[in-house]
């Protein structure tokens, strides 16, 4: 097998989460831990009884009061930063979660059927190419139903829809709801199933959390489209069905894109262009830290061995210095001991003399002109005589 390198692996692990749709926004409920706030980031993890998640948010306001120990729910999706071959999980909204009882029976049942192999994607039906009927599962009053109509004749009038009437909420909802899907399952005249109903707390969507409306979908034969609620709330049935479509409206638009097909293009081509610009910078405000944090390190040694080499040079210098001066201090007290001993009136001051005639030093009797006068110059002074013949003495 050829060898890849370390960047074009992490490359190929950035695409598969890139080009996975599933993982382009999905909501996270985990407990917070490990709280560590950077200047243009806060980096914190998740948890349940048994993973962690690492989590990174880019915005103070939308981390908010959240603490250590809070049960939230997180809004984002995946990102891995190649360069150091991080995981992280992009949060763009968080908001406090915990409704209790009701909360922790969605997770087991979640858990359970999802071990099950409900969930499994393998046996996800796709939509049909051609779609001429539509049957719809939600309530005959409200604005579900009329918004599924308006959207779905809109775009394409020939589409037919039929609707079996339900309950949404309340006792034997989850009942209803489950007649109406085996009611289309075995219903030739139409293509795909829509079960849909609006917003609402995690009580009022509890009927499609149940095992029975679960278990409907999964052996339902015809396609299902799950669009319950807006687009954060998750249910069971989101998870069963074989498309999930944020809101009853956008379950319509889903299944009859015929007419807008190019309209529809371009929104996935804004989509995925915000989502690179969102990885970007993600991957750049990581990468300006790192680079922040390497260069204030390298700064802070540079400045200490900077600060040691001047402190060692210093000393050598001082040390330098302080023998130069004592070698030249010696030499010139060598040197002053000379001079002074060449002094001539340290001479004179012994008791010598010094001659001197018409302005030259007189060193020999042969020198004296007798018709002159001699200067004899003493230590402290000098006296004029005149020489005699008579008293001249020496060889001539």
């Amino acid at each position: 097998m050829q060898s890849i390198s370390v960047t074009q692996f992490n490359n190929f692990v950035k695409d598969i989460f890139n080009n996975e749709e599933l993982l382009h926004s999905v909501n996270v409920v985990g407990e917070v831990f490990g709280v560590s706030r950077a200047k243009t980031a806060i980096y914190f993890s998740v948890k349940d009884e048994q993973s962690s998640l690492p989590c990174v948010c880019f915005s103070p306001l939308v981390f908010g009061e959240i603490k250590e120990g809070d049960l939230v729910t997180l809004y984002g999706g995946p990102n891995f930063y190649t360069k150091s071959g991080r995981f992280n999980y992009v949060a763009y909204k968080i908001e406090p979660a915990g409704q209790g009882l009701l909360y922790q029976r969605f997770i087991e049942l979640k858990n359970r059927l999802e071990q099950e192999g409900l969930f499994d994607p393998s046996h996800k039906k796709p939509m049909p190419k051609s779609i001429k009927r539509i049957g719809v599962v939600t309530s005959k009053e409200g604005a579900v139903i009329q918004d599924i109509k308006n959207i779905t004749w809109r775009r394409n009038p020939s589409i037919d829809i039929v609707l079996y009437p339900t309950k949404v909420q309340g006792n034997d909802a989850d009942k209803e709801i489950c007649e109406g899907i085996n009611f289309f399952s075995n219903y030739d005249n139409v293509d795909v199933v829509i079960v849909a109903r609006g917003g609402g707390s995690l009580e009022d969507l509890s009927a499609y959390n149940t095992e029975s409306v679960a278990r409907a979908t999964y052996n339902c034969n015809k396609p299902v489209v799950s669009a319950v609620g807006h687009e954060t709330d998750f249910t069971i049935i989101d998870f069963v069905s074989d498309l999930r479509a944020p809101t009853p409206s956008a379950a319509a638009e889903l299944l009859t894109q015929d007419r807008q097909k190019e309209k529809e293009t371009l929104d996935l081509y804004v989509k995925k262009i915000e989502r690179d610009l969102i990885n970007f910078i993600s991957d750049k405000t990581e990468l300006f830290q790192d680079t922040i944090s390497n260069i204030t390190t390298k700064f802070e040694d540079f400045l200490v061995d900077k600060k040691y080499d001047l402190t060692s040079k210093t000393e050598k210098l001082s040390n330098y210095i302080e023998h130069y001066l004592k070698d030249e201090t010696h030499s010139l007290e060598l040197k002053i001991s000379v001079l002074s001993k060449l002094d001539p009136k340290a001479i004179l001051r012994r008791g010598f003399a010094k001659i001197e005639q018409n302005g030259k030093n007189v060193d020999s009797v042969k020198k004296v002109d007798m018709q002159n006068t001699l200067q004899i110059n003493f230590a402290d002074g000098y006296v004029v005589a005149m020489p005699k013949e008579e008293n001249f003495k020496g060889d001539k």
